[in-house]
């Protein structure tokens, strides 16, 4: 992989100027190009990035581009497509976004980039299987960004319930970005204590717990009911996971990642625990699920099954 800390993004809508702004103020970014169908719209927010540089805490290259400019990137970040309406599940979104995805991928590869591929359009663990039939590349090398989101307002959640950091919530969300996520509640801890325990022992109703988990999988259609989008949080995720990779961190986190017979799954990508680092995803890790969150997985899984049978593989012949 290449050492230079070079990152294309294409796709300059809410969600990759989102991303684009928070590595801005987070630094730990040398180069950092925009690519959009609407090549103005690239240049617009490349002038307007550029203008934050002397209050940013490091020195950074913005600038619209090309795809040739993948070629020596480290990083390639998709989050082009069409974004969720009102009312709409993500799911609703495959068949366009995917043609989209198809082609992007097509441009990125033509260009020669070995790089690491992190997707984030929607469905995510449907276009990140798109990216990976039409890149060819090392399944290690792609990976959407599956239920990091989720995992981030499960933690926010617990926290806010319990009045604790959120910085000390270890909890996950497994499965689709989406409707049939679930929560593993056996694995889910807070600092060093179960949070079943938690509730036990405090008296706290169990039946909050499903509460918690409705509140994170109805967060998205709230949000763009009242504002018509959601940005922020992916955004700032997306930062977490390029990071993950620059800086070689060997972090855990919950990102659409192809299973090869984990979980009892296979020829897939969904959302689970995986270890990131500067060659992308260094290793998956595989829970015991009791049978109800089995269940509940292989149902996430069937649901990606149907769809890419019925909708995406047609497109990628």
């Amino acid at each position: 992989m290449n050492t230079n800390r070079k990152v294309v993004l294409v796709g300059a809508g809410f969600v990759g100027m989102s991303m684009a702004y928070s590595i801005l103020n987070q630094g730990g970014v040398d180069e950092l190009v925009l690519i959009d169908v609407v090549k103005d719209k690239a240049i617009g927010e490349e002038m307007d990035l550029s203008h934050c540089l002397p209050y940013a805490p490091q020195k950074m290259v913005i600038k619209a581009g090309d795809y040739s400019e993948c070629k020596d990137a480290s990083i390639v970040v998709i989050t082009a497509g069409l974004s969720q309406k009102p009312g709409q599940s993500r799911l609703e979104l495959a068949v366009a976004n995917a043609k989209i995805v198809k082609e992007i991928t097509e441009n990125v590869k033509a260009s020669g980039f070995e790089g690491i591929y992190i997707v984030a359009s929607n469905p995510v663990d449907l276009m990140t299987y798109v990216v990976a039939q039409v890149s060819g590349a090392p399944k290690s090398k792609v990976f959407g960004s599956g239920t990091v989101l989720d995992t981030a307002r499960l933690r926010y959640l617990i926290a806010d319930y319990l009045g604790i950091s959120s910085k000390n919530v270890h909890a996950y969300i497994l499965g689709e970005h989406g409707d049939s996520s679930l929560v593993p509640w056996e694995h889910c801890y807070v600092g060093c204590k179960k949070m079943i325990d938690i509730m036990k022992d405090n008296n706290h109703p169990m039946d909050d717990l499903k509460k918690i988990h409705d509140g994170v999988w109805k967060a998205a259609y709230e949000i763009i009911e009242k504002k018509k989008a959601t940005y922020y949080g992916i955004g700032m995720a997306l930062t977490r996971l390029v990071k993950a990779v620059l800086n070689d961190e060997n972090s855990i986190l919950t990102i659409s990642s192809y299973l090869d017979h984990e979980y009892g799954q296979n020829g897939i990508y969904i959302g689970v625990p995986a270890i990131i680092n500067k060659d992308g995803v260094k290793e998956l890790l595989e829970l015991k699920l009791n049978k109800e969150d089995q269940d509940k997985f292989n149902h996430s899984c069937e649901i990606m099954k149907e769809n890419i049978k019925n909708e995406i593989d047609p497109i990628l012949k």
